[in-house]
Protein backbone atom coordinates (compact mmCIF):
# COMPACT_ATOMS: atom_id res chain seq x y z
CA UNK A 1 0.00 0.00 0.00
CA UNK A 2 1.34 3.33 -0.98
CA UNK A 3 2.44 5.93 1.18
CA UNK A 4 -0.28 8.50 2.07
CA UNK A 5 1.34 11.88 1.57
CA UNK A 6 -0.01 14.55 4.90
CA UNK A 7 -2.65 16.38 3.35
CA UNK A 8 -4.82 13.20 2.62
CA UNK A 9 -4.04 11.64 5.70
CA UNK A 10 -5.31 15.09 7.29
CA UNK A 11 -7.96 14.96 5.38
CA UNK A 12 -9.12 11.19 6.69
CA UNK A 13 -8.42 12.45 10.97
CA UNK A 14 -10.82 14.94 10.08
CA UNK A 15 -13.36 12.99 8.19
CA UNK A 16 -12.98 10.54 11.41
CA UNK A 17 -13.19 12.95 13.81
CA UNK A 18 -16.08 14.84 12.40
CA UNK A 19 -17.86 11.37 12.37
CA UNK A 20 -21.80 11.15 13.58
CA UNK A 21 -21.70 7.90 15.39
CA UNK A 22 -18.05 6.76 16.98
CA UNK A 23 -17.92 2.82 17.77
CA UNK A 24 -16.70 2.64 21.52
CA UNK A 25 -13.74 0.46 21.76
CA UNK A 26 -13.02 -3.04 22.85
CA UNK A 27 -12.71 -2.23 26.03
CA UNK A 28 -15.16 -0.18 26.70
CA UNK A 29 -17.79 -2.74 25.05
CA UNK A 30 -16.19 -5.13 27.31
CA UNK A 31 -16.65 -3.46 30.26
CA UNK A 32 -20.30 -2.43 29.54
CA UNK A 33 -21.36 -6.03 28.70
CA UNK A 34 -19.79 -6.93 32.14
CA UNK A 35 -21.00 -4.58 34.02
CA UNK A 36 -24.59 -4.87 32.48
CA UNK A 37 -24.63 -8.43 34.58
CA UNK A 38 -22.74 -7.00 37.83
CA UNK A 39 -22.32 -3.57 38.16
CA UNK A 40 -19.55 -2.85 40.22
CA UNK A 41 -19.42 -1.36 43.67
CA UNK A 42 -19.38 2.63 44.26
CA UNK A 43 -16.02 3.61 44.60
CA UNK A 44 -15.12 7.13 46.51
CA UNK A 45 -13.17 9.67 45.13
CA UNK A 46 -10.58 9.04 47.49
CA UNK A 47 -10.74 5.74 49.30
CA UNK A 48 -9.63 5.57 53.25
CA UNK A 49 -6.24 4.79 53.34
CA UNK A 50 -5.13 1.29 54.77
CA UNK A 51 -3.94 2.71 58.11
CA UNK A 52 -4.21 6.02 59.45
CA UNK A 53 -0.85 7.54 60.21
CA UNK A 54 0.12 8.99 63.85
CA UNK A 55 1.16 11.89 64.59
CA UNK A 56 4.20 10.52 65.95
CA UNK A 57 4.97 9.32 62.75
CA UNK A 58 4.40 12.23 60.91
CA UNK A 59 6.25 14.72 63.09
CA UNK A 60 9.40 11.67 63.46
CA UNK A 61 9.56 11.60 59.52
CA UNK A 62 9.35 15.22 59.33
CA UNK A 63 12.06 15.27 61.77
CA UNK A 64 14.23 12.94 60.20
CA UNK A 65 13.65 14.84 56.31
CA UNK A 66 14.34 17.80 58.14
CA UNK A 67 17.47 16.75 59.51
CA UNK A 68 19.21 15.30 56.71
CA UNK A 69 18.73 18.30 54.59
CA UNK A 70 20.33 20.11 57.81
CA UNK A 71 23.26 17.74 57.98
CA UNK A 72 23.68 18.26 53.89
CA UNK A 73 24.04 21.72 54.37
CA UNK A 74 26.54 21.82 56.92
CA UNK A 75 28.16 19.18 55.13
CA UNK A 76 28.83 21.45 52.13
CA UNK A 77 29.30 24.92 54.15
CA UNK A 78 32.36 22.87 56.11
CA UNK A 79 34.02 21.61 53.07
CA UNK A 80 33.72 25.14 51.16
CA UNK A 81 35.46 26.28 54.49
CA UNK A 82 38.38 23.24 54.32
CA UNK A 83 39.03 24.40 50.73
CA UNK A 84 39.29 28.35 51.43
CA UNK A 85 42.00 28.02 53.89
Amino acid sequence: MPEQDDVEREFDLRWADDAVHKEPSARARMLAARWKENPPEPVPFRGAPDRVASPRSSWLSTTLVLGCVAAVILLLGYTRFRERY
